[in-house]
């Protein structure tokens, strides 16, 4: 069921030290939308996730994990989180994982940084 909030006021955001939003139209769903958040974090920022137990999880899901155990691996911060809206990105197969991928490989140039 569709929440179908309101976007805020930009007046009523309070900055956030370290963090930068952006938006963008992807047209992932329906057109003429602003449909894509990355929210860029501090190099001190600290992110952990939480996930569902279910066997199946889409290739985003998928991506994330990967992306915090090598953080966590290596010792390099999570520079930015990638949100869409509009699509559960679930059941897409191969091709999905290649465009979640894709678009992590594209937003980690825009920033500088590693996948």
């Amino acid at each position: 069921m569709a929440v179908n909030l309101f976007p805020p006021l930009a007046a009523d955001l309070k900055p956030v030290s370290g963090v930068r939003l952006g938006v963008a139209q992807a047209n992932i769903r329906k057109p003429d939308r602003k449909d894509l958040l990355v929210v860029a974090l501090g190099h001190d920022a600290t992110v952990s996730g939480v996930f569902t137990k279910n066997r199946f999880c889409a290739a985003p899901v998928q991506i994330c994990k990967e992306h915090l155990e090598l953080s966590r691996k290596d010792n390099l911060p999570i520079r930015a989180l990638l949100v869409n809206t509009g699509n559960a990105n679930a059941g897409t197969g191969e091709r999905g994982y290649d465009d979640a991928m894709s678009t992590c490989t594209m937003l980690a140039a825009l920033l500088s940084c590693k996948v």
